[in-house]
């Protein structure tokens, strides 16, 4: 008997149980109408319920800016912590909070952006007493898509630092002399060499923090409730709720984003592969 797969048989029923079987399931469900009948309404729903399309739309949007946003935010840090020449104390704290803050979310992080930014929080105090303002005169508010995409970009760029940290690391001295004896400078190193080789991990781990905003649920509902249209509220009120209750669309929803986040993935691993062929 080969006992070789032993080892990995626990994640391959993980992936079964909680991953394939409920893909499956959702798939099913989605052609199902409430009285339980095949129907094809949900999925036309995703393409012609303008509530729906712009849902997608600002989940997207979201996804798009705090990846982008987080990637750059967190490159920056993660090049200053391993390249910088930060003392080994600072290194070993940003390494410890990039660990603790990417994992950091939900009810937790929505409350304490909004004890801190909200209507009544306390840095909005602190602005209106000090400059003699109102802030709701002025118009800001956080409970909006660039509010929730400040709070997203807490968790993002701290997972940006976790991921391009021993990529960074990876970069050889050796590079870096040989472009010196070849006549280069800094700019040429990095232009021609050091970006070239981390190009497939950074673009690899952008769509990973595209992912990971475009599946939270948790932070976005406890932030905002409803007042902000995203995918993952709305399946939350197909499924759950009392007036909208419609499971067929949720899970067609749902159906959608797996959809989606299956070529996010996709293009993660292939972006992964890349990137191990300098890492070897």
């Amino acid at each position: 008997m080969n006992w070789d797969w032993v080892g990995v048989a626990p994640f391959f029923i993980f992936a079964i149980v909680f991953l394939f079987l409920p893909s499956l399931s959702i798939f099913y469900r989605s052609f199902q109408a409430n009285d339980g009948g095949f129907t094809f309404d949900n999925i036309i729903a995703l393409f012609t319920v303008r509530d729906i399309i712009n849902a997608y739309k600002t989940s997207l949007q979201i996804s798009l800016i705090t990846a982008v946003g987080g990637a750059v935010f967190g490159f920056l840090l993660a090049y200053a912590v391993v390249l910088g020449g930060l003392p080994r104390g600072i290194r070993t704290f940003m390494s410890t909070f990039s660990g603790v803050a990417s994992n950091f979310a939900g009810v937790p992080l929505a409350f304490a952006f909004i004890a801190t930014m909200g209507n009544a929080g306390l840095v909005t105090r602190w602005i209106e007493g000090i400059f003699n303002i109102s802030t709701r005169e002025l118009g800001f508010s956080i409970y909006n898509m660039w509010g929730l995409s400040i709070v997203y970009m807490y968790f993002q760029f701290p997972l940006m630092v976790l991921i391009m940290a021993p990529a960074l690391d990876g970069l050889r001295r050796e590079w870096r002399e040989a472009a010196e004896n070849l006549g280069g400078n800094t700019y040429h190193y990095w232009r021609y060499v050091a970006f070239p080789i981390l190009m497939p991990s950074l673009l690899g781990t952008m769509i990973l923090l595209f992912g990971n905003a475009f599946g939270a649920y948790a932070t976005a509902y406890a932030f905002s409730g409803s007042f902000i249209n995203l995918v993952t509220i709305l399946i939350g009120a197909q499924i759950q709720g009392d007036v909208l209750y419609n499971p067929g669309l949720g899970n067609a929803l749902a159906l959608g984003m797996i959809f989606i986040m299956g070529l996010s993935m996709a293009g993660y691993v292939w972006m992964q592969r890349r990137a191990a062929r300098w890492m070897r």
